[in-house]
């Protein structure tokens, strides 16, 4: 089946570029002061997608000394510097975007997530804690707020006069949110809803900003109105005075020291009747009137909150591509160093032989890169697609629930990759990669929790797969086990949905791969989509049968719960699906016949690094015998030996500017130009 999902044509690129401060660099600054090959330069443009001249901009006039930090900080001047460095992004228009016009945005979503990513080129803290202000706290004003929220709220917002928070995790719950235990409880007495924590599992804890700084909060709780309940909904709460001292009723604690995120600083938020003005609801989805009276246009309480919480999808691209940046940052660290570092001799060699001749070394740095390309592409898509549907005048739900899903998989799948990528980066500098000064031992730490924000990953992906086995056809969220069970039973029929419209140029190769031998087509990117498509296809149908066979047991938590590892493949194989046809359009639109050539060839090693993950599964099933496996092996070897020569312009495509590296054992040789055979 197609769906509305997919676009047709290549986005134009983004030229509103302007700033929301006068004081900002004008889109007319200089590219960049790094002195970059023309391979590396013209990677970057093929990778930027509409959004290139923002990245582009952003590289070129934001100093380097406001997006890295000193490691050496201690946890108090981390936060310092991160609250410095925020006004900074103010100052060079890397904030609020998405905000509406009329209180100084852009009301452009999608170069909200590109401020997200370009801030993650740097420091992840920084990332982070800008995320939380303007992304969460205020994204939320933005998108569950009417006007007169927007103007109360988002002005101090975008000036850092109020510092906001995202209180939705609780101790007691986190990935359910449906389930939290604050109370919005509406007393029509005195027209103010208070917010109150029943019980100890109801504090909220790992909330950015509330352990110092933050004023206000985006609290999530179960609203209450005339003794009903009528499930979750977001009020804002003041929490501090404008002297940093809790306001009555709140109780702030710190989270103290973490795994990483030195500069942001979370807290525990506790509430005790604390009292607000009903205003204080955000009601663009469900509110109290004048009369005191719930109304809401969505009848459902569950439809409702998932309608609430698909509006703040953006949430989830920013994670994917924060985590998308950090594994190549941590790429360009490794590689840049694996050109400089020598060890061991060898006959036929001048000297010791450099870390990326090996082989080895190659396999653990240039499949990752080529990966980190397809990720590129993957984000774009779906950041331009995020955007489209903003300016849309009417909502198309089905292509929001596609949206809601491709983010949730983007999220899971990017940041696992990234967490591997940025420790095996860690291993390949060896003891150098252990010091703190050198970044990325910094940077597992940061990246790690992204793992678990925005979405557990193992959550996410039985999301994903959810809205395939729905076909989109129904609210995702409101299918609990057994009607999920029951829907695939009733609606699937052994049909293959097809989650993103048939791409023509895919359909093409697909095709024309069928037509020829099996010794022809290990290169080809029709066998290559086919296999990807064809293994997500059988998964998926296999899976549809497993639950079909269940569908009429009592116990539906057990007929899911006994599926799990199947869920988790089926969502897997469409996210790798998804990510390859993503490289496949980036390649078409570049036009750039040296860029699209090695491009071709990263998205060959990108795709046969993923079938040999998965080699026993294709031999398992008949899709690829021996013999063909240990082809694939060679093919790869064979690819990076080729790949290795460009190397330095990979990694400068990859677009993190050398200076944003923050790795001191680079900056020795900052100025040193590798040839190709170095």
């Amino acid at each position: 089946m197609t769906t509305s999902t997919q676009q047709t044509h290549t986005p134009e690129p983004r030229t509103d570029v302007s700033m929301p401060d006068a004081a900002a660099p004008e889109a007319s600054a200089p590219r960049s002061s790094e002195r970059l090959t023309d391979l590396g330069e013209a990677l970057r443009t093929a990778s930027g997608g509409s959004y290139g001249p923002v990245r582009d901009l952003a590289r070129a006039s934001v100093p380097a000394e406001v997006m890295v930090r000193d490691q050496g900080l201690t946890m108090d001047q981390a936060r310092d510097w991160t609250n410095g460095a925020m006004s900074s992004l103010v100052q060079y228009g890397m904030a609020g975007s998405g905000f509406p016009t009329a209180v100084g945005g852009l009301d452009d979503v999608g170069r909200s997530c590109i401020d997200f990513e370009m801030t993650a080129h740097g420091d992840l803290s920084l990332t982070v804690k800008s995320g939380v202000h303007f992304g969460l706290y205020g994204g939320a004003v933005t998108a569950l707020g009417n006007e007169w929220h927007h103007e109360t709220f988002l002005r101090p917002n975008l000036a850092l006069e109020q510092i906001g928070c995202y209180a939705m995790t609780e101790f007691g719950h986190g990935s359910d949110v449906a389930s939290l235990e604050t109370t919005h409880t509406y007393d029509p007495e005195t027209d103010e809803i208070v917010v109150h924590s029943p019980t100890p599992s109801a504090t909220k804890t790992y909330i950015g900003a509330a352990a110092r700084d933050a004023h206000v909060a985006a609290v999530y709780g179960q609203l209450h109105v005339g003794g009903e309940s009528h499930g979750v909904h977001v009020v804002v709460v003041p929490i501090r005075d404008a002297d940093g001292t809790p306001l009555p009723g709140v109780t702030l604690g710190d989270n103290g020291a973490k795994g990483g995120l030195a500069g942001v600083d979370n807290g525990t938020i506790t509430f005790d009747q604390v009292r607000v003005p009903r205003t204080h609801l955000l009601n663009r989805y469900g509110g109290i009137d004048d009369e005191g009276r719930y109304v809401s246009d969505i009848d459902s309480d569950g439809k409702r909150f998932f309608t609430m919480l698909g509006t703040l999808v953006r949430g989830r691209i920013c994670v994917a591509a924060g985590a998308a940046t950090a594994s190549r940052k941590a790429l360009s660290i490794a590689t840049r160093y694996a050109l400089r570092r020598r060890q061991f001799t060898a006959p036929g060699h001048d000297g010791e032989v450099v870390l990326l001749d090996y082989l080895a070394h190659q396999r653990k740095l240039i499949p990752a890169i080529a990966t980190a390309y397809a990720h590129m592409f993957a984000v774009n898509e779906v950041v331009e697609r995020l955007q489209e549907l903003h300016e849309m005048p009417e909502k198309d739900q089905v292509a929001q629930r596609e949206l809601e899903t491709r983010a949730a998989g983007l999220k899971a799948v990017i940041t696992r990759f990234g967490n591997d990528t940025i420790q095996t980066c860690r291993e390949a500098c060896g003891g150098a990669g252990y010091l703190a000064e050198n970044g990325l031992t910094v940077l597992r730490g940061d990246a790690d929790v992204f793992a678990t924000f925005e979405g557990d990953n193992t959550v996410l992906l039985q999301l994903v797969a959810k809205g395939l086995l729905s076909g989109y056809k129904e609210m995702w969220g409101d299918l609990d086990m057994r009607g999920m069970v029951q829907f695939a039973a009733r609606a699937f029929g052994g049909q293959f949905v097809e989650a993103t419209a048939a791409r023509p140029l895919v359909e093409r190769l697909r095709t024309a791969a069928a037509r020829k031998g099996e010794d022809e087509t290990l290169l080809d990117r029709g066998w290559q989509l086919a296999m990807f498509a064809d293994r997500e296809r059988h998964v998926l149908e296999t899976l549809a049968t497993r639950l079909r066979r269940h569908a009429d047991d009592k116990d539906s938590f057990e007929a899911f719960n006994s599926a799990q590892d199947h869920v988790l493949l089926a969502a897997r194989t469409h996210m790798d699906r998804v990510v390859l046809e993503a490289f496949v359009a980036g390649i078409e639109a570049c036009e750039d016949e040296q860029v699209r050539e090695v491009l071709e060839r990263l998205c060959t090693l990108h795709a046969l690094s993923s079938i040999d993950a998965d080699s026993g599964w294709f031999q398992a099933h008949n899709r690829m015998s021996a013999g063909r496996a240990k082809a694939v092996v060679a093919q790869i070897n064979e690819l990076c030996a080729e790949l290795r020569p460009h190397a330095l312009e990979l990694v400068e495509g990859l677009g993190i500017p050398e200076a944003w590296l923050n790795s001191q054992m680079l900056e020795d040789e900052t100025a040193a130009r590798w040839t190709p055979g170095a």
